[in-house]
């Protein structure tokens, strides 16, 4: 299998940019380095920012995305001020019945959102991250949330947890993957053939119960890749 070039790389992620009408990537410039690509310019909501780097991760052979798009909203839509984002944000919590708002801190200073306090559980930390980035106003989130589980189970129980959910997902060789758990800390190491895999392998630790975070030491590794050095 031929390897894609950095020009056609690049090639590629513009055009399913441009095609992904979620995105509005008028203002989207893309420069690829050794398989490395890396997101600049603007766009017209954070859940954009968001849709870009995902759907840039979704193009074989790209290995790394750095995403360094800005959030910028079109002059016709009304941008609330940084108190009515705050509100929004805090409201929007309510209505999640996973999310225990009274336990989670909402400020907004220029559009920028920051949450902090508590949730019972890891996967929990990013819901309330997308339920802010769907909110008009926000260009971008810091979240400080703290995991802190109801119960904790030992780190050698989390672990075969992991790997059971790995050796049943058909993205993932459970054998590329090394699991450890140190206080429900989760590190991920070892090689996995694409972004699918990647995002599966985190998934398997993010929603395990126990787990109060993931420590990413994945690398993408494809197919081409891994033939040539058997060869070598």
């Amino acid at each position: 299998m031929t390897v894609a070039t950095d020009e056609q790389l690049q090639a590629k992620v513009v055009d399913k940019l441009h095609w992904d009408d979620r995105v509005n990537a008028a203002n989207v410039g893309v420069t690829v380095d050794d398989a490395k690509v890396t997101l600049r310019g603007t766009v017209p909501s954070y859940r954009a920012k968001t849709i870009a780097e995902q759907d840039t991760k979704e193009i074989e052979g790209i290995i790394e995305v750095i995403n360094h798009l800005q959030v910028q909203y079109p002059d016709s839509i009304p941008v609330p001020i940084d108190d009515e984002i705050a509100s929004n944000v805090a409201n929007a919590l309510t209505w999640d019945t996973d999310i225990d708002a009274n336990k989670i801190d909402v400020s907004v200073i220029g559009g920028l959102l920051t949450l902090r306090g508590t949730v019972d559980a890891y996967w929990k930390k990013f819901q309330v991250e997308d339920i802010g980035y769907g909110l008009t106003g926000v260009i971008d989130i810091i979240n400080e949330l703290a995991v802190v589980p109801t119960k904790k189970p030992e780190d050698e129980e989390i672990a075969r947890s992991i790997e059971n959910a790995l050796e049943h997902n058909t993205f993932v060789e459970a054998e590329d993957v090394n699991v450890v758990v140190e206080n429900g800390r989760v590190t991920l190491t070892g090689f996995v053939p694409n972004w699918a895999a990647w995002r599966a392998a985190h998934n398997a630790a993010t929603y395990t119960k126990g787990v109060i975070k993931v420590v990413d030491g994945l690398a993408i590794r494809y197919l081409e890749e891994q033939e040539f050095l058997t060869e070598e």
